[in-house]
């Protein structure tokens, strides 16, 4: 009975879960959208196309902005089950079964974690049912953990939480038995491949089972070594990550300050989420009491948490990404009293009823099913307007969210405006050559379902039409240019990257100028202000339209005529006309190159001497505050240019003089035929040919070769723990 009652309870979490899904949608092979996740379905479909067919994980990707390292600096795990599962199933219901796989398994997890923790019944049963008003939490939106922020593309950070709960409890566990470091240290690197910020629980975490325990040497070394081999698991991924994080973009965001809102939303003792915080409260003083390991651990990873967002000694990360860290923990705290309760109720009973003490532990049959009842209560009124008004709560916008995103692209009402609009762009570019794409941005383009919408160019056309702007912002260092050039072209631009210099109204002209520098063949217009200066610019000439159309968007109708526009002049390889100048005392970072290169980026009379971060020892050297042209070189014809996935080849007549080329430096670049490549301002590279023909190439580099090294001692010392498998008893 006791177990039947903890399948209940725990299977009736997930039921709500996947009910609130829509398994309808869920299974529909719509094209899914919404947010960033909108966005996300054309990166799983270049890993499932172009990279694991090659035996790539991580890779380059010539979509977005001019290029750049999918999955670098991403986690790939969520995506590299949605690609292996479209290969069996359709591709867009496998990527709705991976965005939704972290959200189903949370409850599991959080039982996983009571059961491995050495929780008696039914305890683990009622921290399963308390992750249900966690992941319909309405208090935050995008930071990560609950199903609206899953909603919004977060789904990686939902499954990095569900494995970082099972690590642990498999800590927990190890430090009684000594058992389960193999398991760990896979749990633990799954994590790591899924979300950072989930990792840094898990491990922090680690740190604190191993002090409430009370450190042994065995426990000491039980801990190091899974850490270790959790580690070298994953090293193939984190060493170029963690080497090569100087070529990504911080988007500047400014941390968060409204901490009552943020730690207490609600107004009175237990409005909005403060109910679930008097619960949490009153689980910390019992665990104590009661010096239950398991949820003082939690207590302190909630604590911790707290510390993180209001001290933000991380920097890079934007401070909000903790906070659902404190809200997972007050949840499993909260749910931790609720047990307790129960379980102090059915001894109660016991004893009023005078029933002999049973096999079964007290609470262990009807504690597990009133956790889950209470908690389907506290989640069922917002979900349902008639519903939440009578009980005088806040209406969640969960269903919504759900069905916008899961109904897909298909069921929009821009849907045959998106379609008529990409289907102009691929028949065009298949027609006049393939190219990048710069498109006008507007937040109105949330008609198509996602403002992201036209980042599937990429995707819709084959490949032949690239575009600049993409999803994954921080992985290219060529992202602050690209936000500067769309502010010069867009009525509405998303200035989505803090302290660059905007212009305050569209400038054609320099926005045009811009995407010749960068190698950009198509400007697609759809506002009357763009599209008159774009008319009037003798860089552009138009090439097709689309419209108009007459889309509902918001309570009007939007008329909107697109205009693909040719651009002039804007060669994917040209020959320097100057000799460039190597900058000194410039570093690889955002920090140190971000600012030299805004200055000539935003200035094109520096544009005809190009800044280099290396080249020959008789180029001039310079720290690029003073601009001095270099001398004129000897003409030079570039032919013969292709441009592949990851390669880039053409011919020179004249070798020895330096050739830029227009794509997304990177230090994976090598070149055949010539010395380089090195970084060109803002974000290219330049290359000196020593033969006519040239090709330039990602591939291995001395840093991913150790990852791979270190990942391959890493399988080998987790088949040494498989092999050698012993308990070792620590308590």
């Amino acid at each position: 009975m006791p177990s039947v009652a903890t399948g209940v309870a725990v299977a009736g979490a997930v039921a709500v879960v996947v009910w609130q899904l829509d398994p309808r949608l869920l299974l529909s092979g719509t094209l899914t959208t919404g947010g960033d996740m909108g966005a996300h379905v054309a990166t799983v479909g270049f890993l499932r196309t172009s990279l694991l067919p090659h035996g790539h994980l991580t890779g380059w990707d010539p979509g977005w902005y001019d290029g750049f390292p999918l999955y670098t600096f991403y986690f790939p795990l969520p995506d590299l089950l949605g690609a292996l599962a479209g290969d069996v199933i359709d591709p867009n219901v496998a990527f709705k079964l991976a965005t939704a796989l972290g959200s189903v398994c949370l409850p599991v997890s959080a039982w996983a974690f009571g059961r491995l923790a050495g929780l008696e019944r039914p305890r683990p049963a009622v921290l399963a049912a308390a992750t249900l008003p966690f992941l319909f939490d309405q208090t935050f939106t995008i930071d990560g953990g609950n199903l609206y922020s899953t909603m919004a593309g977060e789904y990686a950070f939902s499954m990095g939480l569900a494995l970082a709960l099972v690590f642990l409890g498999l800590c927990l566990r190890g430090m009684r038995t000594g058992r389960s470091r193999a398991t760990a240290a896979v749990v633990l690197g799954a994590a790591a491949l899924c979300h950072l910020v989930p990792t840094m629980f898990a491990v922090a975490g680690a740190v604190v089972v191993l002090i409430v325990s009370g450190p042994t040497r065995r426990r000491l070394w039980w801990m190091a070594s899974t850490g270790v081999v959790g580690g070298a698991l994953v090293a193939f991924w984190a060493v170029p990550f963690v080497s090569q994080i100087a070529y990504t973009t911080n988007m500047g965001w400014h941390d968060v300050h409204t901490y009552l809102t943020m730690f207490a939303p609600g107004t009175g003792l237990f409005h909005g989420d403060r109910w679930v915080l008097w619960l949490a409260g009153a689980g910390m003083v019992t665990a104590a009491v009661q010096r239950r390991r398991p949820v003082l651990v939690l207590v302190v990873l909630g604590w911790l948490a707290f510390a993180l967002v209001v001290l933000d000694p991380v920097g890079a990360v934007y401070n909000a990404r903790f906070l659902p860290m404190w809200w997972i923990a007050a949840y499993l705290v909260a749910g931790s009293f609720v047990a307790e309760v129960g379980v102090l109720a059915a001894r109660g009973w016991r004893r009023v009823r005078r029933w002999p003490t049973g096999r079964f532990a007290p609470g262990a049959v009807g504690v597990p099913v009133a956790a889950l009842a209470a908690a389907v209560l506290v989640v069922l009124p917002p979900l349902y307007p008639t519903t939440a008004a009578d009980f005088h709560v806040a209406q969640s916008s969960v269903p919504s969210w759900i069905r916008w995103d899961y109904s897909g692209y298909q069921a929009k009402a821009g849907w045959p405006e998106l379609r008529g609009v990409v289907g102009m762009v691929d028949r065009t570019v298949h027609r006049v050559g393939c190219g990048r794409v710069m498109w006008e941005y507007s937040p109105t383009l949330d008609r198509f379902g996602t403002p992201m919408a036209l980042m599937l160019l990429p995707m819709m056309t084959g490949g032949c039409a690239d575009t600049q702007e993409g999803l994954l912002f921080e992985s290219s260092a060529t992202t602050p240019y690209h936000f500067v050039d769309q502010a010069e072209l867009s009525a509405a631009p998303s200035e989505a990257l803090a302290g660059l210099p905007y212009p305050r109204a569209p400038d054609v002209a320099a926005g045009i100028a811009h995407l010749q520098l960068l190698g950009v063949r198509y400007f697609l217009a759809s506002s009357p202000v763009v599209e008159t200066q774009a008319a009037a610019d003798p860089a552009l000439s138009l090439l097709a339209t689309s419209g108009p159309w007459h889309t509902p968007y918001d309570g009007q109708v939007l008329d909107t005529t697109w205009e693909l526009y040719r651009v002039r002049g804007a060669p994917l390889v040209a020959p320097l006309l100057r000799q460039p100048a190597v900058l000194t005392g410039v570093g690889a970072s955002q920090a140190s190159w971000l600012p030299v290169a805004l200055r000539w980026f935003t200035h094109p009379a520096r544009w005809s001497t190009e800044m280099v971060a290396g080249g020959p020892a008789a180029w001039p050297r310079t720290t690029g505050l003073r601009f001095a042209p270099g001398r004129r070189l000897p003409a030079d014809q570039v032919t013969d240019v292709r441009m592949g996935v990851d390669t880039v080849s053409f011919d020179v007549s004249r070798p020895g003089v330096p050739v830029l080329v227009k794509v997304s430096y990177f230090p994976t670049w090598h070149a055949t035929g010539a010395t380089g490549p090195w970084r060109a301002e803002p974000n290219l590279m330049v290359v000196v040919p020593t033969s006519r023909h040239v090709v330039l190439s990602t591939g291995a580099t001395p840093v991913s070769t150790a990852g791979l090294v270190l990942s391959a001692v890493g399988l080998a010392a987790l088949g040494m723990l498989v092999v050698r498998r012993r308990s070792l008893a620590v308590v």
